[in-house]
């Protein structure tokens, strides 16, 4: 049997679920649709990948890293919201989102030479933040959301980021820096 894009997104991303307005449940899904549509990479290629080209000889696929940084993010914000309280305002919706599309524009950054995936011309002029707000912007998703995606790495420290953006921000690199040599 063969899967639909969609049903293929869900596989990969169960945590797409846990977005509760249906509208932003469904921009997550059809930006990750279109990226899957626009990459030389299928979803089944994001599970065995490796997260990173610019670790040498990285097990850590893909798919671990971001759910990895996913399921921090949501841990982090979820201790901060018991131990703060009233004092902090995380809205999970949009951390959510956010965390699940930061890399959604590694998948243009790609290309195949020779059975071996590595930067492409345009990966290597236009990172994925950049792409990915793209992206997001594309299906309408919330300026919250694309401030993640475009604030999640280096580039996002010349500006101040939301609450939901520097929890998503060192899940990622939580999730990243203890792999590289």
């Amino acid at each position: 049997m063969i899967m639909s894009n969609k049903e293929n997104i869900l596989k990969i991303w169960p945590e797409i679920d846990w977005i509760k307005n249906k509208e932003l449940k469904e921009k997550v899904s059809a930006a990750w649709e279109w990226a899957i549509d626009n990459s030389v990479l299928s979803a089944d290629d994001l599970m065995e990948i490796p997260f990173s080209l610019l670790i040498k000889d990285c097990n850590v696929t893909f798919m671990n890293h971001k759910r990895t940084c996913v399921h921090l993010a949501v841990d982090i914000a979820k201790r901060m919201q018991e131990n703060f309280g009233d004092e902090i305002e995380i809205n999970m919706d949009i951390l959510i989102a956010g965390a699940i599309l930061i890399d959604v524009g590694k998948l243009l950054e790609y290309e195949m030479i020779d059975g071996k995936l590595s930067t492409s011309d345009y990966g290597s002029k236009v990172r994925h933040p950049f792409s990915g707000v793209a992206i997001a912007a594309r299906f309408d998703l919330p300026a919250d959301v694309q401030h993640i995606i475009g604030t999640h790495s280096k580039e996002g420290e010349l500006g101040k980021r939301t609450v939901e953006s520097i929890i998503v921000h060192h899940a990622d690199f939580v999730s990243f820096e203890p792999f590289k040599a």
